[in-house]
């Protein structure tokens, strides 16, 4: 339950983002949230003294070092003081001056993105985001997420939340009328702007086409609200366009608080931004024009460009003076539809009320002091190799199940985890977003699959020790989870090892194996466990599915072997010798050949390759599947013969017997654990040995059946005791 927040903001004069701001105090007030509020003042403080808010005056609104320093100070004592349950910042020099404080005060800390800002230079880190982020759009949200590496899962979208009682068709125009003396007979048209030169383009050329609107829509009045520093070059521009036209054509009001008095008077309102949805929320027709963007007359067709950039048109064509003649002149010469007014009505009233952006900055509160935690993944992803995707899937799927987590990737190809996975993902060898990464998260998990040892290279070794050590200078918790060890053969690499690896939080290995290389490599500690592989809590789909996917790549099987096999260094005549193999099991058993890739890119070549040595037909799936995919349709065969270790964990989760073809001490390794014979070393295979391993495997299959069933539920067992592990961990934060 929230029960008290503290807003800190630049300013509380007259803006979109203040009012946004001040709507919301105002409606968590009423709900019985204990607010208060710091900015360097303005006109809405009044509003706080009515609702008996507290207000601090504290100048956040500059970014000199000498306001800042004095910001920082009195923020302190304000957070003191008041003792939040959560601070709330707005905009980018609050944002930065409450996460210095928090870095030693530690409270709970969300911010909100009204806006994009300037990132060259060193501005990019005069940013903080707090632990949870609410951005006012779409777009917004992607900004954050591209530039600052902010895990999607940390912001909440929301609105800019319009008062519909205040905002409402019942609003009297008479006052305005009076004050600026308008003619209600003639048309009106209305534009409220921050008069500011990075932000008033479209108030330029509003003021631009004025004479010639004069001519096309006789008598038509323009209100132009809004303060700046463009407004005294704006307003001599409007007293020579009233004395060119001989009339009142345009009337500047400055700054004011009563805009929905001004929208009452009005026919038409040209802006954007909140402006624009009050405008609808009284049921006046729009023309989208801001300086940066241009949609013309807003439409049920053109809702989702609107919602989409927060009625900012961003990535629109730029406001034109012949465009923006062309659409108020066709609106006074045609007939506007008056369902458009109560589209406009409808439309804020349900989507854009102050009630759900309070909700959804609720929402944000809550989830700030529930606490999510925040994982990083480290390990061999992106590179589009099934198994070590399946070790991915299984990973952050058992971890999300068993608490509130959010999973951030290091991955190779960032796009492809998203786009496929879901997750939030850095690409892992961006070194700034990955150490950026690991300062976010409470634990880096190193997940999986072999990732130390130095068979392969040096250099993919050095990588994973790197982000481990990386971890612990940051005096982040690390995992090591479910790891196959080595082999580790060079003495330095060793030492390596030993040093990083030794100083993780909590170490978990697949196999009795890797444990005994550890302890080889001297890693002496009596908290070190034997689980399984992640991918043993993984299913596969199911058979009918699994031979859906088979017809419709044009593969028509009656009872079929799995074969995967890898390129490798120095395997001589291996691989016209799996070939022969693959013959020979046609010939004797009957049964169809398939051919399936672990890694589509790098075996699609070897694939083709053994098909084309052999004298019997055979088939190749080819394409990338989704680990299920592949677990169930290997779980569809008779028998799997595999180099890949995946291929073969994949056909002892769904209990298919399997010879293991050894490149790597890991596959002799799981071979012997699961109690399944070898078919042979690839730089010594002998085909004569393979066929009768084959053989056997095939006569005693229901016997292998029972076996693997037994060894797989073991398996699961064992491989659910990691993210038990992990969450004592993140518990401990």
């Amino acid at each position: 339950m929230i029960k008290k927040v503290l807003i800190a903001t630049m300013s509380l004069g007259i803006g979109g983002a203040e009012t946004h701001i001040i709507e919301l105090v105002l409606e968590l007030n009423r709900r019985g949230v204990e607010v208060a509020v710091a900015s360097n003042g303005g006109v809405y403080v009044s509003d706080l003294n009515k609702a008996k808010i507290p207000h601090y005056t504290v100048p956040m609104h500059r970014r000199s070092p000498g306001c800042m320093l004095r910001s920082y100070f009195a923020m302190r004592k304000i957070i003191n003081r008041e003792k939040p349950d959560v601070v709330h910042a707005h905009a980018r020099i609050p944002g930065f001056i409450c996460g210095l404080i928090n870095k030693t005060k530690r409270f709970n800390f969300v911010t909100t993105a009204h806006w994009v800002f300037d990132i060259s230079g060193g501005l990019r880190y005069l940013t903080n985001w707090g632990q949870k982020t609410i951005a006012v759009s779409e777009d917004i949200k992607h900004y954050l997420t591209h530039n600052y590496g902010i895990p999607s899962d940390d912001i909440f979208v929301t609105i800019n939340g319009v008062d519909t009682e205040k905002f409402s068709p019942s609003i009297s125009p008479d006052n305005i009328v009076s004050e600026f003396n308008i003619d209600s007979k003639r048309p009106v048209i209305c534009n409220v702007s921050r008069l500011d030169e990075n932000a008033a383009a479209a108030t330029r050329v509003l003021l631009e086409i004025a004479p010639e609107l004069h001519e096309r829509v006789p008598g038509v009045q323009l209100i132009i609200v809004g303060g700046g520093d463009i407004f005294d070059e704006l307003n001599a521009k409007a007293d020579a366009i009233n004395k060119q036209t001989g009339t009142n054509t345009v009337t500047m009001t400055g700054p004011r608080t009563d805009i929905n008095h001004i929208l009452a008077a009005c026919n038409l309102f040209v802006g954007v931004s909140r402006a624009a949805l009050e405008a609808m929320a009284m049921a006046k027709p729009v023309i989208a024009a801001g300086k940066e963007g241009y949609a013309g007359l807003i439409t049920p067709e053109k809702l989702q460009i609107s919602v989409d950039t927060n009625f900012c048109f961003r990535g629109c064509e730029l406001t034109a003076h012949e465009s923006l003649l062309r659409d108020i002149t066709d609106f006074f010469e045609s007939a506007v539809p008056a369902a458009l007014g109560d589209f406009g009505r409808n439309l804020v009233t349900r989507d854009y009320s102050v009630k759900r952006m309070t909700e959804d900055c609720l929402k944000a509160y809550e989830a700030v002091v529930r606490r999510r935690y925040n994982v990083v993944m480290s390990g061999y992803y992106g590179y589009k190799n099934a198994g070590d995707e399946a070790i991915l899937q299984s990973i952050c799927r058992n971890i999300t199940e068993s608490g509130d987590v959010t999973m951030t990737v290091l991955s190779y190809d960032p796009e492809d985890t998203k786009t496929r996975y879901g997750y939030q993902a850095v690409n892992r060898f961006n070194i700034f977003r990955v150490l950026r990464a690991l300062k976010r998260c409470d634990v880096l998990v190193s997940g999986g699959g072999s990732l130390l040892q130095d068979y392969t290279s040096t250099r993919s070794l050095l990588y994973y020790l790197f982000i481990i050590s990386s971890a612990k200078r940051m005096k982040k918790k690390v995992m090591i989870y479910a790891n196959g060890i080595g082999p580790v053969s060079k003495k330095a690499n060793r030492r390596r090892v030993r040093r990083v690896i030794s100083k993780a939080d909590i170490i978990t290995l697949r196999d009795t194996e890797s444990a005994e290389e550890l302890r080889a490599i001297g890693v002496m500690r009596d908290d070190v466990r034997i689980t399984a592989d992640p991918v043993f809590t993984m299913d596969g789909i199911s058979r009918e599915d699994s031979l859906r996917i088979l017809e419709e790549h044009g593969i028509s099987v009656g009872s079929f072997i799995v074969v995967s096999i890898r390129d490798w260094p120095g395997t001589g005549d291996f691989f016209e010798k799996i070939a022969s193999v693959c013959d020979s099991i046609y010939e004797t058993s009957g049964r169809d050949i398939l051919f399936i890739q672990m890694q589509p890119n790098k075996e699609i070549g070897i694939n083709r390759r053994v098909q084309g040595m052999m004298k019997n037909p055979s088939h190749i799936l080819e394409g990338r599947f989704t680990a299920e995919e592949l677990m169930g349709i290997i779980g569809a065969s008779d028998l799997v013969l595999a180099m890949r270790l995946h291929a073969l964990i994949f056909a002892a989760r769904m209990n298919v017997p399997f010879a293991g073809i050894v490149y790597d001490p890991k596959v002799s390794s799981y071979t012997s654990t699961l109690c399944m014979p070898s078919a042979g070393d690839v730089t010594s295979f002998d085909e004569k040995a393979a066929l009768k391993t084959i053989s056997e495997l095939l006569k005693r299959r229901i016997e292998y059946v029972e076996m693997l069933k037994s060894k797989s539920a073991q398996f699961s067992i064992a491989a659910k005791e990691d993210p038990a592990l992990l969450m004592t961990l993140l518990k401990e934060q």
